[in-house]
């Protein structure tokens, strides 16, 4: 059993592909997906993905919560382990161009249970980032309702009861302080609660994931387009807010640059750690990119384009965002669903700013939550091909060439999360299964550099000693910072993984059939 639990996917060298190509895998007749993405849409779905919670919800929350102005050392330890990891994606997408990202990676390079493990893992970085980010959207949507009812006259706003999560997670000196009508539901240990919050749902997250799942479903083409619109709308106003909020920094606001430490992971310097494990969320699309290389038409030279390109231009508006953002208004004012509206609304004379951005944020969060579900989608399809999920979860719309079930699955899984969960707790379960598949690609790449030194390379990781294995510690230190405040929800999540594969996914393994 061991020897099946750590079996290899076999890899061949991948000749370059043209679009609309069948994969030499499929079926006679089968329906395959659509070769059409080229390297300005790839690189537009990583932008896509990455501008969006990033600037527009979880920088408020680790700046507020965690790092206060240091918030900046945060996004740059983690736009160095995402460097490390986004080279050694960029190798291992030109060289296996299909839609399995880490998933295929892991396969080929170190077995079988360790790529259902990271499989899993995506599944819990892109499923939860959908219900994180259209948790965000929802706080937007509701600030954009208020101005249109400030310029109507017109109540327009939905009820709390209506736009937000009706569930929490508390520690133990939370509990203490409940409102009226909170109650306790369960308790996973000492400081670790889930607790009501008196609410109905979260309706605008779940209408903005039903819209876009419908989207994913009619095909690539048309989700792509939407994206690329989407993406340049919200850059503009991103570049809008950082000319015009320029002027209204107030340095005293950067004052002290690392506040002082007030418990484990609140300011201080392990503060900037844990707010690096919480804006690593930021970075998490991408890796999406490389779910995307089934539908490349050259992925041997666009997919390091792709990756690299998206990551390099994401990470300088981040930065210049913190730092613009923490200037403007007191770090502690941040802590909200909308940090960027709450930091204008204290400059009356940008309350033409707020409108835009607003609704820009607005934009740009549905990007996020479009790439995101078409990773996860992808992410199933992969693990249904190889037999580790159900069949019918590998089909192919005949008309659409899209992952349709597996598109219908992760759609009514996230707008489920988005409906019931706050965005804090699941932004850190997305870093989490964000930093274990990076680390595993990191170890990957340099594995298959000696037990397959023959494939062609059409890009190759410079220093890869130095960038694997710094890759990788960065990444497990990362975690493990997350790890330690949120072990019962990711112990749960792997457990309930490990028993679908094991009670199925090794019972169906296609590559453990063709082994026996």
């Amino acid at each position: 059993m061991l020897k099946n639990l750590f079996a290899t996917h076999p890899i061949q060298a991948s000749p370059h592909v043209d679009a609309g190509e069948i994969p030499h895998d499929s079926l006679q007749g089968e329906a395959s997906l659509k070769r059409v993405l080229t390297a300005r849409h790839l690189v537009m779905l990583g932008i896509g993905a990455v501008i969006g919670a990033g600037i527009f919800v979880i920088t408020g929350q680790a700046a507020a919560e965690h790092a206060g102005p240091a918030l900046i050392i945060s996004f740059i330890v983690a736009g160095i382990a995402c460097a490390f990891a986004g080279l050694c994606y960029a190798e291992f997408a030109a060289m296996i161009p299909v839609s399995g990202s880490a998933y295929a990676y892991s396969y080929a390079t170190l077995g079988e249970i360790v790529a259902w493990f990271i499989g899993w893992n995506l599944v819990l970085e892109y499923l939860f980032a959908v219900a994180t980010v259209a948790a965000g959207w929802s706080g937007y949507f509701n600030e954009c309702l208020s101005i249109l009812s400030h310029w109507t006259g017109l109540s327009l706003s939905l009820p709390e009861s209506l736009a937000s999560a009706p569930l929490a997670f508390m520690d133990g000196s939370q509990i203490e302080h409940l409102k009226a009508g909170q109650q306790v539901i369960a308790k996973f240990s000492e400081h670790f609660y889930l607790v009501s919050t008196n609410t109905i749902i979260n309706l605008p997250a779940i209408l903005i994931v039903t819209a876009l799942t419908m989207l994913c479903y009619r095909g690539i083409t048309q989700s792509t387009f939407v994206n690329s619109v989407i993406v340049a709308i919200k850059v503009i106003v991103i570049l809008l807010f950082l000319v015009f909020a320029f002027r209204f920094i107030d340095p005293s606001n950067w004052h002290p640059f690392i506040p002082p430490e007030e418990g484990p992971g609140r300011f201080g310097t392990s503060g900037i750690f844990r707010a690096a494990v919480l804006v690593f969320f930021s970075y998490v699309g991408f890796d999406a990119v490389s779910t995307a290389a089934g539908e490349a038409k050259n992925p041997q030279r666009d997919m390091p384009i792709g990756i690299l390109g998206s990551l390099l231009i994401c990470t300088i508006l981040y930065i210049a965002m913190a730092l613009t953002l923490t200037g403007i208004a007191p770090y502690r004012m941040l802590g909200t669903p909308e940090p960027v509206a709450t930091a204008l609304s204290i400059h009356p004379e940008l309350n033409w700013l707020k409108a835009i951005v607003s609704f820009g944020a607005l934009a740009g969060l549905s990007s996020v939550i479009l790439v995101m579900l078409l990773g996860t989608s992808r992410i199933f399809f992969s693990m249904a091909k190889d037999g580790l999920l159900g069949k019918g979860i590998s089909r192919v719309h005949a008309k659409h060439r899209t992952p349709h079930v597996a598109t219908i699955i992760a759609g009514v899984s996230a707008l489920v999360l988005a409906g019931l969960f706050p965005v804090s707790i699941l932004g850190e379960l997305v870093s989490m299964g964000t930093l274990l598949a990076f680390t595993t690609v990191c170890i990957g790449v340099l594995i298959l550099r000696y037990t397959r030194p023959e494939l062609p390379r059409t890009f190759r990781v410079p220093g890869i000693w130095v960038v694997s294995i710094l890759g990788s510690v960065i990444c497990l230190y990362l975690f493990w910072q997350s790890f330690r405040a949120n072990w019962p929800l990711m112990v749960g999540w792997t457990t309930f993984g490990m028993l679908i594969y094991f009670f199925y996914g090794y019972s169906h393994s296609k590559l453990r059939k063709q082994n026996s």
